[in-house]
């Protein structure tokens, strides 16, 4: 039997958005009475409806519409795969072109804004995006990458700011109307986040239709969302916890999304979290972090606050207490930062596992105190996971919200899986019950040395307990003797100290923590925080060489090498 729309003309329209939950969700909470902020974007002063927004998508998408060449515009029709790129840090702008994208039929490739303009052309040309979508604050930046883009590779390939569509007059909500053509295809691509590429080139993970709504609304399910709670989003928008955790979860909830992008202030994140205890109006419910993120806001607490009178200081700590949930993702939160917050905030923060091609699939429950330390938490309901050797091995998953491919790269695509088709996540595990504990990367984090097979997690988090040290990483350096040297680099909780910090003091105080065998072998300090990539992550792969070269180390200055018991090196 055909479907009806094969007798019928299309539906489509100015003023007609594509059919799918995603937008008819988003028009439900636009036709409210009265109106709810949908997004806050704190570096412009925006706070937008839900019709306020669609508006905007809709006067955007008119704008990409006259702009796109005559093949483009035939693949949309034909619904074939298109892709578009956005340079935008997260906000206001950011929302509207991603919803833009969406409402074309396209799929977005968001990239960061702090990459200069040869860096995001290897993610405009690897995902052979048709054109940019590019916020106010990077129009010159847009300028040199469409010149660059057109003279190479693209000569239709176009620039389109974002923020002359924005702030139109809004709709009637009786105006927006969703198609009654075919629903789009879920299993169509609609993100591509690119990995970090810690492994080779970064790779375009290509997510689902279903991405940003099913699994959007299994996580808003986790965290029981509701049009009440507010998101202060703090992280980049370009990497899987940004869009897939912070974004789309919350906006599909009707919730508000209050972003604040740019470099992170301690100082005004702490002053934002004291007028959501003092104003109930301004009251935050959720906040996002990384580790990173928690470590300078306890620095901060420890040098500064404890400081104020009592009366003063109580605001602070109230700002701590007013969540219904903090989350932190990206990496694991060491054990001390953990213990802090617990005791400051009265509750844990909820912590999980996941990656950018198969989304969080193992989680903490909110309010759940039975969660033991150091663990992420218990698979979610409907995901398939084993690890390879029973009880402990590589994490190997199979999620309804899996990616569909790496983009232009079918080979790595399936060479990601197993025979079974499990995909093979590297990240090395044990599983004591139904709780599940990270060990580290296969390929970086377990470390075999004099015969042992260790896990540098495991060392890092007894490094992090000491009450000198703020960061620690550990890395398997080559050696002809054991085979792998543990080597360690951190920095410490207050200038001064490196040098009087020694491999040889170190080691003494791991001494009723670690085995023999698991002591570090090299060590070196650095100043201030490691570095990091636009998440928080430290990047092993780089950082190892680069602090610890091999052939080399021992040349270096700044490395302490154990000679014996007792003896330590500077070569």
């Amino acid at each position: 039997m055909e479907d009806r729309c094969a007798f019928v003309p299309t539906h489509a329209g100015t003023n007609v958005l594509p059919n799918t939950p995603l937008f008819g969700r988003l028009l439900r909470f636009a036709s409210r009475t009265p109106g709810r902020i949908a997004i806050e974007d704190v570096r412009f002063n925006h706070r937008r409806t839900h019709l306020e927004l669609l508006s905007d998508v809709l006067a955007l998408r008119q704008t990409v519409l006259n702009t796109l060449d005559a093949a483009t515009l035939e693949r949309l029709e034909r619904r074939d795969e298109v892709y578009i790129a956005i340079v935008a840090a997260g906000g206001y702008e950011y929302t509207v072109a991603m919803l833009t994208v969406l409402a074309l039929g396209a799929a977005a490739v968001p990239i960061t804004p702090a990459l200069p303009v040869e860096e995001a052309a290897y993610f405009v040309e690897k995902s052979r995006a048709a054109l940019v979508l590019v916020s106010s604050l990077d129009l010159e930046k847009c300028c040199h990458l469409e010149k660059r883009i057109a003279s190479t590779s693209n000569e239709h390939f176009r620039g389109v700011p974002i923020g002359p569509c924005t702030l139109t007059p809004p709709l009637a909500r009786t105006d927006i109307h969703i198609s009654s053509d075919r629903a789009l295809e879920e299993n169509a691509p609609a993100v591509v986040i690119f990995t970090s590429g810690t492994t080779g080139p970064p790779k375009g993970a290509v997510m689902r239709r279903s991405y940003v709504f099913d699994c959007a609304l299994a996580i808003a399910d986790h965290y029981r969302l509701t049009e009440e709670d507010v998101m202060l989003h703090v992280l980049p928008v370009h990497h899987a916890t940004g869009v897939g955790i912070n974004f789309f979860p919350f906006l599909i909830s009707g919730s508000r999304v209050e972003f604040r992008s740019g470099g992170f202030d301690e100082i005004w994140m702490w002053e934002r979290w004291k007028e959501g205890a003092v104003n109930p109006r301004r009251r935050i419910t959720f906040f996002s972090g990384v580790p990173t993120i928690y470590m300078r806001m306890r620095r901060h607490y420890l040098h500064t606050l404890v400081k104020l009178p009592p009366d003063e200081l109580a605001g602070y700590i109230g700002g701590s207490r007013q969540f219904r949930a903090c989350l932190c993702g990206t990496s694991a939160l060491p054990k001390p930062l953990n213990d802090f917050w617990t005791t400051l905030m009265q509750k844990r923060i909820v912590q999980r596992y996941g990656a950018t091609e198969f989304g969080a699939v193992i989680k903490a429950r909110l309010d759940d105190n039975k969660t033991p330390d150091g663990s992420v938490g218990e698979v979610v309901s409907g995901i398939d996971i084993k690890l390879s050797e029973g009880s402990e091995g590589e994490i190997l998953v199979k999620s309804p919200h899996m990616f569909s491919k790496y983009l232009h790269d079918p080979a790595a695509t399936a060479a990601a899986h197993d025979a079974q088709g499990y995909f093979r996540t590297g990240d090395i595990a044990r599983r004591e019950g139904k709780y599940y504990f990270i060990m580290g990367r296969a390929s970086l984090d377990i470390i075999k040395t004099g015969g042992y097979k260790i896990s540098a997690l495991d060392i890092e988090r007894e490094l992090l307990a000491l009450p000198y040290i703020a960061e620690a990483m550990v890395v398997g350096v080559p050696d002809d003797e054991f085979g792998q040297r543990v080597a360690a680099l951190v920095s410490l909780q207050e200038e001064g100290l490196s040098e009087k910090l020694t491999l040889g003091a170190l080691r003494r105080d791991l001494g009723s923590r670690l085995a023999g065998y698991k002591m570090p072998t090299l060590l070196r300090i650095v100043d201030g925080e490691l570095p990091k990539t636009a998440t928080g992550k430290v990047q092993k792969k780089l950082l190892g060489p680069r602090f610890f070269p091999c052939p080399g180390y021992e040349k270096v200055e700044d490395v302490q090498r154990w000679v014996q018991v007792g003896v330590t090196a500077r070569l």
